[in-house]
């Protein structure tokens, strides 16, 4: 078995020389002056405000990396479509089978709450308003429900206000 290396030895050669050669070129020709602002961080043009240390919420993490995956997974089901003929029905069973699986997995983090962003106290305000099939209510029973809770919470103040009174007349 004959490989002919010339073509790759003439390729290394050339990017030996040529990443080098532009460097130095760039050094002689390119500006010497320097502003205040030469060594200021920027994105594309934009100076940068704030903090780069920003807290994001676990769930955004989490929801991106489930749209990676799932994203993958579509770039396969592309590459099968384009191959159907050639994969015949063992390629049409296995990609059932694919499809099945990533359902199933999507109905496992929706169900363990995995796709949920609201925090629990978000969560239990909405089932407060919640009415009869899923239906946000913002009148009636949203005033009453929430003058139950006030109600609640000024039984437990006037109560821990008594106790604390009867304790000190006793």
């Amino acid at each position: 078995m004959n490989i002919d290396l010339w073509p790759l030895l003439i390729y290394t050669l050339i990017v030996v020389v040529l990443v080098p050669g532009l460097l130095v070129v760039s050094s002689l020709l390119g500006q010497r002056r320097q502003d205040h602002a030469t060594h200021d961080v920027y994105e594309s043009g934009v100076v940068s405000t704030g903090s780069a240390q920003l807290k994001i919420a676990v769930p955004f993490y989490l929801t991106a990396i489930l749209f990676i995956i799932f994203d993958l997974e579509a770039a396969f089901l592309v590459a099968w479509a384009i191959s159907i003929r050639e994969s015949g029905w063992l390629g049409y069973t296995e990609v059932f089978v694919f499809i099945f699986i990533l359902l199933a997995g999507l109905l496992y983090l929706w169900k363990s709450g995995a796709l949920e962003w609201r925090t629990l106290r978000q969560q239990r305000d909405l089932a407060n308003l919640a009415g009869e099939g899923g239906v946000v209510n913002v009148g009636a029973r949203a005033a009453a429900a929430k003058e139950s809770h006030h109600d609640h919470h000024d039984d437990h103040g006037h109560d821990a206000h008594q106790a604390g009174h009867g304790g000190a007349h006793h």
